[in-house]
């Protein structure tokens, strides 16, 4: 894409030509008017050329049908439940509000009810690769507009997987954050209870930072909330993997392995109660959320309906069964289902103490839509195996690519993803661990003249990346080190147990002195000084609840308090006591801990090798240099 503008207008046009040049008619609701959107266009380059700093300027928007966009017609697939909202869902108004330009409204499974992306009077959704199979949903437009490069973010929805399935189907990122960490207002209810907001994209940087602009300000994160997974995570996966063909059951078993290779710890674990959430989703009383959700409406429509089937109005035959039948649902048996939820994610998380995530398949297979259209419910059950139960769990979630499969018999190639999952506000934490999985994806061309995310905005994802959940709210505390507890250092899992993100190398501002401390392990002690010198640290973040549990288990004679960096910020820093560092050796004009310790440990080498060549007094003089 070099020589490509970023410009809004020019990515806006260069998408205009692209959606005609795939004809993939079923992705879109609505395309909003060329007029429309090159004005827009022009505001946001005008800001962008101001200097306005907005970090999503440009970059192009699709949006599932569900959720509100201003002027634009809210159908959930369903053209006589059809309104025009007059402002934007809250999750669109913060994008949008970052310099996001929405291109359209994406097709989906009718009321999202469905994981297959053909359950749709606009037509069935084709996967981006082999248009004989199924795109996935239900956020099918959202995830198709994105693999073809269409759109460089989209907003989708999920409750039992409508997020991740078609993510995992198209070989692209989706976050599925925590229940209500993203307002859900503007959205059309599905099982209120259990939805949420996703994020689709082609890579997991632009997902985060899309993230932390759109959650925010609608559930509060807690004060212990963890930020990152330890340099060597502890992950559960599957001891068993029910609907999974042997092609995918060895696929899934291999990146496992290649998860061991980077540092991960990787043990089975039996998913049965898992399972039998997921179950209690579709074949329990919990189905009666998506009657109270758009039941009254999918019951006039039936009433109103010469056919008596509701089709006549747009409704799809298979939605309008399921929601139908959930209106019969007695009210005892969804309170006694509730209960054995909640019963079953009880067990559920003691499976997974001590793990920092569960690792699953995000879908167990790739369906042609002929299968669907066999067999449209049985097909869609078995899509959902890997992800019923995460929602009903208040589980977060990030389904990431990790290559390409054969299909069952070698038909094809199938994209081959996995999802990891975390407890409730441990996003930060799987988005981390999903790093070490993430594949980039062998995308089309098709829009490689203008559609990947501008460089200026990725740019600065990398150089400034932060966890999602702290542009998005959460509470989290600078803590500046020197010494044993930097990246590698023997006291570093005193800050990674407590979910501490590392931020990087840092370098503090010339009015300190370091001294090695008579320890163990060895530690530096900073002091202040009007002789000082620029002191190399590193800087991680960490909870307000992290941060006082650190500072109640800190030995003496080591201190914190406020240190000043060398750009003129601060954070809070070590210190030791004046009477320790008074008996400490000076090492402020090595710069760095870490290569005072190497010097250190030169020196004693050195020494050892004299003692085969030094007798005598000449041996031990050897030795008294090598100790100091």
């Amino acid at each position: 894409m070099s020589g490509i503008s970023g410009s809004a207008t020019a990515r806006v046009t260069a998408a205009l030509a692209a959606i005609d040049a795939v004809d993939r008619p079923e992705i879109w609701i609505t395309v909003r008017g060329r007029e429309d959107l090159l004005a827009e266009a022009a505001r946001i380059d005008a800001d962008a050329a101001s200097g306005s700093g907005l970090p999503l300027a440009g970059l192009l928007l699709a949006v599932k049908n569900n959720v509100d966009v201003a002027g634009v017609s809210t159908t959930a697939a369903c053209p006589g439940f059809g309104y025009e909202p007059a402002e934007d869902a809250v999750a669109v108004a913060r994008l949008r509000a970052a310099g996001a330009l929405v291109l359209g409204s994406t097709n989906l499974d009718q009321f999202a009810t469905g994981l297959v992306g053909t359950r749709s009077p606009y037509g069935a959704v084709r996967d981006a690769r082999r248009p004989d199979r199924i795109s996935g949903g239900s956020s099918s437009g959202s995830a198709v507009a994105v693999a073809l490069g269409l759109a460089d973010i989209a907003i989708g929805t999920d409750t039992a997987g409508s997020g991740r399935v078609p993510a995992g189907l198209q070989g692209i990122v989706g976050i599925k954050p925590t229940l209500n960490v993203v307002s859900t207002a503007g959205m059309v209810p599905a099982c209120r209870s259990w939805d949420t907001a996703t994020i689709l994209t082609r890579d997991l940087d632009t997902a985060e930072l899309a993230m932390g602009i759109m959650a925010g300000e609608s559930r509060a994160w807690p004060a212990d909330v963890r930020l990152a997974a330890p340099s060597r995570p502890r992950v559960a996966y599957p001891a068993s993997l029910p609907a999974l063909p042997e092609e995918w059951a060895a696929e899934f078993g291999a990146q496992i392995e290649r998860l061991r290779s980077t540092g991960v710890d990787a043990e089975p674990i039996e998913l049965d109660v898992f399972l039998q959430a997921a179950r209690l989703l579709y074949d329990g009383a919990l189905v009666a959320e998506r009657h109270a959700a758009v039941g009254s409406f999918i019951d006039a429509a039936v009433a109103g309906d010469e056919s008596g089937s509701g089709t006549a109005g747009g409704l799809d035959p298979t939605v309008t069964g399921i929601i139908t039948a959930a209106g019969r649902v007695a009210a005892h048996q969804y309170v006694s289902d509730t209960a054995a939820l909640e019963e079953l994610r009880r067990e559920a998380l003691s499976r997974l103490e001590g793990f920092d995530a569960l690792i699953v398949p995000t879908t167990p297979f790739h369906p042609t839509l002929a299968e669907v259209a066999a067999d449209p419910v049985g097909v869609n059950s078995r899509m959902g195996t890997y992800t019923n139960f995460c929602n009903l769990f208040d589980m977060c979630a990030v389904a990431v690519p990790a290559g390409t499969v054969a299909d069952a018999g070698g038909d094809g190639v199938a994209q081959f993803g996995l999802t990891v999952v975390g407890r409730t506000f441990d996003d930060g934490v799987v988005a981390d661990i999903a790093r070490r999985i993430e594949a980039t994806p062998d995308l089309p061309s098709l829009f490689a003249s203008g559609a990947a995310p501008s460089r200026a905005a990725l740019s600065r994802a990398a150089a400034e990346r932060l966890p999602w959940p702290v542009a998005a709210g959460a509470q989290a505390v600078p803590l500046v080190v020197v010494g044993a507890h930097r990246k590698g250092q023997p006291l570093v899992d005193e800050l990674e147990r407590r979910g501490a993100f590392w931020d990087g190398p840092v370098t503090l501002a010339p009015r300190y002195r370091m001294v090695a401390l008579d320890t163990q392990p060895p530690k530096p002690g900073v002091v202040r000084s009007d002789d000082g010198a620029e002191l190399a640290a590193e800087r991680w973040l960490l909870s307000e609840a992290a941060l006082g549990s650190f500072l109640a288990e800190l030995p003496e004679p080591m201190l914190l308090g406020s240190v000043l960096l060398n750009d003129g910020s601060t954070a809070v820093g070590f210190a030791c006591d004046a009477e320790a560092a008074s008996r400490g050796r000076d090492i402020t004009h090595f710069g760095d801990w870490l290569v005072a310790q190497d010097a250190a440990e030169h020196s004693a080498d050195t020494a050892g090798q004299g003692i085969w060549r030094q007798t005598g007094e000449a041996l031990l003089t050897g030795l008294q240099r090598g100790r100091g």
